[in-house]
């Protein structure tokens, strides 16, 4: 395998959101490579949380990297707002309807975000493919393994095979995993070929967040070296 770089990006939905500049910015002293943004419309998933207006408060506060999850039924909307409010990454479900990926996956790059494709994990790893390998392709693959929408899920170890399949197809791509990843989590996250990692209650409610990004990050270093 390739070597990417290991990313370890704090879920900000598990921070104290009357005081997200403050946590953002404990979040990137403690060794968070990224911020991880959880974008939901109440549609698509049946929470709501934060949207462009958020993004560009905290875009003021902070120079960090927002890795910006749409858990949204029209990203397409979504891009020009964002795109204005500084957000880093810009990563869609492919399980939404969208007629025309080239057009979506071009016009986030324009703006000067990061393309990225997210997938449930009821859906069959074979549909980013396309989008992957497209004239102009995504940049990273997020493998949701918990259900989107609620923090505070347990690990689904089963979608490691989605992980597995990617990096051996793909071994330079950033491949993220989202949900229940921690201490306990991470070494078959790694070892299935992870290299991008969301976590969000194991680092926000530890006594030491900054020893579990470590640890985390460490995990992912190994797991590389040994492959």
């Amino acid at each position: 395998m390739e070597k990417v770089k290991a990313k370890i990006a704090p879920s900000m939905l598990s921070s104290d959101f009357a005081n997200l500049a403050s946590e953002a910015e404990k979040m990137l002293q403690f060794g968070a490579d990224w911020l991880h943004m959880d974008i939901m419309d109440g549609h698509f998933v049946p929470n709501l949380t934060i949207g462009p207006t958020v993004i560009q408060s905290l875009r003021q506060r902070s120079r960090a990297y927002l890795d910006c999850h749409l858990m949204v039924t029209n990203p397409m909307d979504y891009v020009k707002p964002l795109s204005k409010a500084g957000a880093s990454g810009f990563t869609f479900h492919v399980e939404v309807s969208q007629e025309n990926w080239q057009d979506l996956i071009q016009k986030i790059k324009e703006t000067g975000m990061r393309p990225g494709v997210a997938l449930k994990p009821g859906t069959p790893i074979e549909q980013v493919f396309p989008l992957v390998e497209a004239e102009v392709p995504v940049e990273m693959v997020l493998v949701m393994t918990v259900e989107p929408g609620f923090g505070g899920q347990e690990f689904m170890p089963e979608m490691m095979d989605k992980v597995r399949v990617l990096r051996k197809k793909y071994p330079s791509l950033d491949i993220e995993v989202d949900g229940g990843l921690g201490p306990k989590t991470i070494d078959v996250a790694a070892s299935a070929g992870a290299n991008c990692i969301v976590a969000g209650s194991s680092i926000f409610k530890a006594l030491k967040p900054q020893e579990v990004i470590s640890l985390l990050r460490k995990s992912v270093e190994e797991a590389q070296c040994k492959s």
